[in-house]
């Protein structure tokens, strides 16, 4: 390049830019050096040619995108140990908007050459959202799909220390990459700290996706909510009787409720004493000393907490019948009191022999009915009572009866060891049993809900109004009302008695896989594949809280019975417990190491068990997680770690439902899988 194609080539940049005095001051400084004969040599100054060298390319190059980024990763890649995990946070973002600018430039076939060099880096972390990049094939697919407008109008919060964000800045400056840094300014927001740099591990908040949204969310989660229990409910008279049963009378109530496992199919009941199971046998009246002291420990632990303020509910209420009012009060007077010291009973349900096409599953409050959904458009529902009282085979036989259309099941009638529920003209994806366990709501990729009868064997209701299909539904803690859950993004909350929806809930950017109500049945919690759960308020159709934190789609949601807490379950296997008053992560608990399929509260909210697809069910210890952290413990960092208590693996069958019944005594169920 000679000196006028340079001189040429800088004053059509800069008018260009329009940077207008800079031109002035260059015109001038030409004309002075063209009077002193001057003239500047770029062959003897190799920085400055190759910065024109650089600047010659145009800005829209694909060429120098490639460029810059693999420049910055090779850098990342190679800095020091201490600091490379927060430098290779940055990577990710980068790459994304380096990815949508090209096919926004209309380079598409630079585009894909440019994802496909550098998508393996991000495959682990980041698969599904690859998956959803690699569609945005044309500039207009940018407006089109929700997916790429959200992130080219967001911004993503890296947490990084002020060391770390200094080596990027420095480097970028020094390596002349005005692409990267354009995008740094424009979609990334460094929340800088000091000290030494934060493990991913310690805090998995690190990298999270904000936005134009942003605001809006934060101003959401300013909303107040009134998170308590319902006044006057049984629980709370039950509680100012003072009714509960001293350790050796409730011996009696919870044999009654462990007499059924006699009964159960393929069901293994593992018992523990109050050691955590490893003596098989203790003297009775050592076991009784032994649960009284613990008991009494849990009462004063349960004393430090503060009593969860009364609300009115928003909904009206059906009225409970007396001999219901009985059967309830009876197992709360017959409650095991659980704590770290104390786990319950764990009855586990095993479905065989079916071929992979169990869908879902369900348990009843009580754990008399057992319900599994399937892809052949069926609802089974087993008996467990019956199903004790035969003779021929005692196992959840999940697989089709050839030519065989009878309904009903009992000890008298053939073959069939189930009620066999037919109407959906889909998959089934969710099954939910009412509080009583005289109706079962299942959901289909045929875009309906069904109400079925227990006690009549057949379908009662049809709902409609979703446009595609139901992940997921679940009846409210008082029955009567249920949530629904879409992949047209939207929840939904009916009533028994209309075909057509109270509420839409519509706000999430992606499939709402599953729904849960609040204790007191005035919210409700979606999880989604956005990674985001919402709480809505059910009056008025509002949200009123949204979780940001996973990195994967959310699976399952647990309520606590108290109403304080809420956790969330994702695809990865993390678990995250959030204080619904501030909105906010009170612990992360890593463990598992798949999919997250089910999670349930004890009835004090002192454990919180999880269903894995890992096949293992594990239990939390919730009580030590959200006490106050002490100071040594802030200054440590590790503060609020849920502490994991025990982990029950089953031989080769992932946990696809938990439920703890009202005496505390622990459901689950699961289809065995031959391929584990």
């Amino acid at each position: 390049m000679d000196e006028e194609a340079v001189v040429k080539f800088v004053e059509t940049y800069l008018k260009k830019k329009g940077f207008k005095q800079a031109e002035l001051a260059f015109h001038e400084e030409i004309q002075q050096n063209n009077n002193n004969n001057n003239a500047v040599n770029i062959h003897s100054d190799p920085d400055l040619s190759n910065l024109l060298h650089s600047l010659s390319q145009p800005e829209d190059s694909p060429a120098r995108y490639q460029d810059e980024y693999s420049k910055l990763r090779t850098w990342a890649y190679s800095s020091l140990d201490l600091y490379k995990h927060e430098l290779l946070r940055v990577l990710y973002p980068v790459f994304v908007h380096c990815y949508m600018d090209i096919v926004a430039k209309g380079h598409i076939q630079d585009a894909r050459n440019f994802f496909n060099s550098f998508r393996e880096d991000h495959e682990m972390m980041h698969s599904r959202d690859l998956q959803k990049l690699e569609g945005v094939l044309s500039p207009s697919h940018l407006e089109e799909m929700e997916f790429a407008h959200t992130l080219r109008q967001s911004k993503v919060n890296i947490k990084i220390c002020q060391y770390s964000e200094e080596l990027m800045m420095q480097y970028l400056r020094k390596s002349k990459s005005t692409i990267i840094l354009g995008i740094v300014n424009e979609h990334i927001n460094f929340q800088v700290s000091p000290g030494q740099p934060i493990s991913i591990s310690d805090d998995p908040d690190a990298v999270t996706l904000i936005g134009s949204s942003q605001d809006a969310a934060n101003q959401i989660n300013k909303k107040e909510i009134h998170w308590g229990l319902l006044e006057d409910s049984l629980e709370e008279r039950f509680e100012k009787t003072g009714g509960f049963l001293s350790d050796s009378e409730k011996t009696e109530g919870e044999t009654k409720e462990g007499d059924m496992d006699e009964n159960k199919v393929e069901c293994s009941s593992k018992k523990r004493s109050i050691d955590g199971g490893k003596q098989a046998s203790v003297k009775k009246s050592k076991k009784d000393k032994a649960a009284g002291a613990t008991a009494k420990a849990v009462r004063l632990e349960a004393n430090t907490v503060p009593a969860a303020p009364r609300v009115k509910p928003e909904l009206p209420l059906p009225v409970m019948p007396a001999e219901v009012e009985q059967s309830i009060l009876e197992d709360l007077r017959n409650r095991v009191q659980l704590s770290s010291a104390t786990l319950p009973s764990v009855s586990f349900y095993t479905f065989i022999n079916t071929h992979n096409s169990l869908n879902c599953s369900s348990v009843s409050h009580d754990g008399s009915l057992v319900a599994g959904g399937f892809s052949d458009s069926s609802l089974k529902v087993w008996d467990i009572a019956k199903l004790g009282q035969q003779a021929g085979n005692s196992i959840l036989q999940g697989e089709n009866d050839a030519a065989s259309s009878e309904h009903v099941s009992g000890p008298n009638s053939g073959r069939r060891s189930y009620t066999l529920f037919q109407g959906h003209s889909g998959p089934v994806h969710s099954a939910s049993f009412s509080p009583l366990g005289d109706f079962v709501l299942s959901s289909s990729a045929d875009t309906t809900v069904r109400l079925w009868s227990t006690e009549l064997n057949a379908n009662l209701v049809c709902y409609k109004g979703h446009n595609y299909p139901v992940w997921d539904v679940q009846f409210s803690p008082m029955g009567h009302y249920f949530a629904s859950a879409s992949h047209d993004r939207t929840a939904r909350i009916w009533s028994m008695d209309r075909i057509q929806p109270l509420r839409i809930m519509a706000g999430h950017l992606s499939d709402v896989d599953c729904v849960q109500w609040h204790a007191n049945c005035n919210y409700i919690a979606t999880g989604s594949s956005d990674k985001t759960v919402r709480l809505w308020d059910v009056q008025s159709g509002e949200c009123v809280r949204i979780f940001i934190g996973h990195r994967s789609m959310i699976l399952s949601l647990a309520m606590s019975p108290d109403g304080r807490y809420m956790a969330s379950g994702d695809e990865d296997g993390t678990i995250m417990m959030w204080d619904l008053s501030s909105g906010r992560c009170i612990s992360p608990l890593m463990g598992h190491n798949s999919c997250v399929w089910s999670l349930a509260f004890s009835c004090e909210s002192s454990l919180l068990a999880s269903g894995s697809a890992d096949c293992t069910v594990k239990l939390w210890d919730v009580t030590t997680s959200t006490k106050p952290a002490k100071k040594e413990e802030n200054k440590s960092g590790n503060i609020h770690r849920l502490r994991l208590l025990k982990t029950l693996p089953t031989k080769s069958t992932p946990v696809s439902t938990l439920r703890f019944s009202r005496r505390n005594l622990l459901f689950a169920a699961g289809a065995l899988s031959k391929s584990q």
